[in-house]
């Protein structure tokens, strides 16, 4: 057998690579939000986070933390709104753009956004809803 008859594995291999390597950038590359309730809050919060019309409902803790990931390329018509409320207490609800690598967001205990200065809230990153009279 000579050389020239051998298949080349090489290609395979980075075929293989390179599948790898999209699948990999998919998952990691798209922008990620993340949402901070102080453990100080004394009311657990109810959310609905709503990415492009795929809602994610449930309770947020004091001390836990929600998210979710936006799109690797967004388009004009892309979303995500963020709604919370405590029992008994007002509605919020913001617009968020994810912004690459992360978006984050804090909550004070009582369950309003921190704006203060060395919070750690992307605050250029966020906006009130224009679907929604709640306010932010």
């Amino acid at each position: 057998m000579c050389a020239n008859d051998k298949k080349p594995r090489g290609i395979g291999r980075w075929i293989t690579v390179l599948l790898v390597a999209l699948i990999a950038f998919w998952y990691y590359a798209p922008p990620r939000v993340y949402i901070f309730y102080s453990e100080d809050g004394t009311k657990d919060i109810s959310y609905i986070l709503n990415t492009q019309h795929q809602s994610v409902k449930g309770d947020l803790f004091p001390g836990k933390t929600t998210g979710d990931v936006g799109h690797i390329f967004p388009d004009d018509k892309f979303f995500m709104e963020f709604y919370w409320w405590r029992d008994g207490e007002r509605r919020h609800c913001i617009n968020i753009t994810p912004n690459w690598p992360n978006t984050d967001i804090y909550l004070n205990a009582n369950g309003d956004i921190d704006h203060s200065e060395g919070s750690g809230t992307d605050s250029d990153r966020l906006k009130q809803c224009i679907t929604d009279t709640a306010s932010p």
